[in-house]
């Protein structure tokens, strides 16, 4: 008899199956996987297969699929950026604000005045670029979609003048130079990878230039001999500039703060390269500007006319609920109130209120003590500088903190392993979660 006829149905798994609240299509898809694969095993081995067994597979698909789900977590690892827990925080104000708009009919490409149809540019890109002192703005999916579509627009089949320097690699393995060469344009490289003056560029300047274009090193530091030419002084050279801001600080003089941060040091500002004269700046949503996911460009009108009416800007361009969260995050900026933004709130907080936070969750979780640490940007922004910052950590050996580590990702945060153990670092935790994070730490200190 052929023991592929013992098999259980598909619905008898099923029913056996642990309630991972996956919906019922996906549990029968994994039960029927288990089933099929194990009709494959006794065909080729003529062996028996265990309902209990059977089942452990198919709760064991089903846990896959719950893993890969989109879900909250802790970021206790003092990145503030972090690209891999998706960047800059977005605040329960911010999407409050939108809440109507996303769930909804909107203006997105409609003037209420007249009847008309409208354009999508008109909202977020021209407050950013409000906010930053440039005539006009739009918004894209990413930094990267931004910058390969100002070069098709204003230089496919001609020549970009750009620093050797500045022929960086950003995340993802995507590079400059392949950008460029996928835009169409000419890549001209100037200077050496250290040094890149005036001069340089002019020599390379013809009537095939059209556009120079600077890249910000956001996410390396180059240090020693070394010497780059400004925005304004490249604005001198006559084709149009491009700056590559990256990571979007909005304003070098972070005017909605009461005192600029130390570890800002040199980061450039959008707002300062519009006014050294650049005539297109790119920069990213999610990182220092602390809104979602997208690419900003801005500049004068004609340029950004001329960017917006290109084909690859429509595959490119944002949706709605994206364009809402940017509006509210640039309305945030313009009334002066940036700080308080999930992602500056973070980064501002003093040490000694991290110190009061971390004393107090330590005195829940038996062995921890509380630990200086220093917290980065993170996201390709503020290469090479810290934050102070403060941690609560559990000394352990190498094994025993992988281990907490592990036991504290699967309660849904995320803390790094260092010297001092495990370590949770408060700049990056909201204080609504402290409650939560000392009762993991509780339970993660047995293990």
């Amino acid at each position: 008899m052929d023991p592929r006829r013992d098999l259980p149905s598909i619905e008898q798994v099923v029913a056996a199956m642990k309630d991972d609240d996956l919906p019922r299509t996906l549990l029968v898809q994994c039960a029927r996987q288990a089933v099929d694969d194990a009709r494959d095993q006794v065909g080729l081995g003529d062996q028996t297969i265990e309902f209990n067994d059977l089942v452990e597979v198919a709760d064991a698909n089903a846990q896959s699929i719950a893993a890969a789900l989109l879900r909250p977590l802790i970021n206790a690892t003092g990145v503030l950026i972090h690209t891999n827990l998706g960047r800059a925080p977005l605040g329960a104000e911010t999407f409050s604000a939108v809440r109507a708009v996303a769930t909804g009919y909107s203006n997105l490409e409609y003037e209420v005045g007249d009847g008309s149809r409208g354009s999508r540019h008109a909202h977020a890109g021209q407050l950013l670029a409000r906010a930053c002192g440039a005539e006009a703005g739009i918004v894209v999916n990413n930094n990267a979609a931004a910058v390969l579509l100002v070069l098709g627009a204003l230089a496919r089949g001609r020549e970009v003048v750009v620093s050797r320097g500045e022929l960086v690699e950003i995340g993802g393995g995507f590079r400059v130079p392949e950008i460029m060469e996928e835009s169409g344009c000419q890549l001209v490289e100037v200077g050496t990878t250290n040094k890149t003056r005036l001069a340089d560029y002019s020599t390379k300047i013809s009537e095939s230039t059209a556009l120079v274009l600077k890249v910000h090193s956001s996410n390396y530091r180059m240090i020693g001999f070394t010497e780059a030419t400004s925005v304004e002084e490249l604005a001198t050279l006559g084709p149009t500039v491009v700056v590559d801001a990256g990571s979007g600080l909005l304003d070098s003089t972070t005017p909605w703060l009461e005192h600029r941060p130390s570890w800002l040091a040199d980061e450039p500002g959008v707002r300062q390269a519009i006014d050294a004269g650049a005539g297109v700046v790119t920069f990213s949503g999610d990182k220092l500007l602390g809104g979602p996911q997208s690419g900003v460009i801005v500049g004068s009108t004609s340029l950004i006319t001329q960017i917006a009416s290109h084909p690859l800007a429509r595959a490119m361009r944002a949706d709605k609920i994206t364009l809402a969260l940017l509006q509210q995050v640039a309305l945030t900026y313009l009334a002066g109130e940036a700080r308080a933004l999930p992602l500056w709130r973070m980064a501002t907080i003093s040490v000694e209120e991290l110190r009061v936070r971390a004393e107090k969750i330590a005195t829940q979780v038996d062995g921890a003590k509380v630990i200086d640490t220093e917290a980065v940007g993170g996201g390709g922004s503020l290469p090479g500088l810290t934050i102070p910052s403060i941690g609560v950590a559990l000394e352990g050996t190498g094994k025993e903190s992988e281990r907490r580590a592990a036991h504290l990702r699967a309660e849904s945060v995320v803390a790094r392993v260092g010297d001092d153990g495990v370590i949770c670092d408060l700049r990056t935790v909201d204080p609504s979660d402290d409650e939560h994070l000392a009762q993991t730490l509780t339970r993660a200190s047995t293990r």
